[in-house]
Parts: C-alpha cells; sequence; structure tokens
C-alpha cells in the first residue's frame, strides 16, 4: 500500500476527522510531504479540509467525504445479491440453501467490521497515548 491509500485510510478511519499532524506522525513522513499526500486526495475530491488547532498550532482537520451507496448494495453481501430479489420459487425460509448461504456471507461481512472497528479503536487509542506522552515531555 502506498503513502496516498494509508493517509485516505487514515482520514476514513477517523469519522469525526484527524489533524493533519496525526497523519504525518502515524505514517512517519515530514509534513511537506504530508502535504503533498493531502494535495493529491484533495484533488481526486476524496476528502474535505478545514482549518483547525491542535495541541495549539494551526494544522488542517481532514475529514473523508461520505461514500453515497447505491440502494442496492443493502442487497449486497460479499458481492452475492439477496437470494430471495426475483426468486421465483415456492420454498421455505428456513431450509432455502441460496437463502442461508447469503445470510452466511452477512454474518462473515459482519465479523470483519466488527474487527476492523477493534482495530481503529486499538490505533486511535495508541495515538493518544503517544499524544500524551509526546505533551508531558
Amino acid at each position: 500500500m502506498d503513502l496516498e491509500e494509508e493517509a485516505y485510510n487514515i482520514v476514513r478511519r477517523h469519522k469525526d476527522g484527524v489533524f493533519q499532524n496525526v497523519i504525518w506522525k502515524e505514517l512517519d513522513i515530514d509534513s511537506r510531504k504530508c502535504s503533498r499526500i493531502i494535495k493529491k486526495l484533495l484533488d481526486k475530491d476524496l476528502i474535505i479540509r478545514e482549518v483547525g488547532v491542535s495541541n495549539g498550532a494551526r494544522t488542517y482537520l481532514l475529514k473523508a467525504k461520505e461514500e453515497v451507496k447505491e440502494k442496492y448494495d443493502l442487497l449486497l453481501s460479499r458481492e452475492m445479491f439477496s437470494a430471495c430479489t426475483g426468486c421465483t420459487c415456492d420454498c421455505e425460509p428456513e431450509y432455502c440453501g441460496r437463502l442461508s448461504e447469503w445470510i452466511g456471507n452477512l454474518m462473515i461481512e459482519g465479523n470483519e467490521k466488527s474487527e476492523e472497528t477493534e482495530e481503529t479503536e486499538e490505533n486511535e487509542e495508541n495515538i493518544e497515548d503517544q499524544e500524551e506522552s509526546e505533551e508531558e515531555i
């Protein structure tokens, strides 16, 4: 994964926004390189940038633009379309193999998303701990 993707993923993980200085510290790059990466993300219209202050220093608060989900995305589960949509079979849902597979995929997706959430929360806690220890120094 290149730095641009990593920076975008950091911004997406922070739903309320993340300060630009947090990104360059987390990616272990200098602020100039981070500014160039952020400029590319802005040019691609992936993020928005607002002026902000972090620890008394002027910086930017970055937020990912909301992804517009197509309405049919709710019927997808791991690229499998809902088994019952358009189905003409006269079956009982409890015994339908296609429906069971689709529901199984939903459960797998839910587990993957909860694991991502746990990782994100752990990373955020680590960042906060690092910022607190930097402030103490």
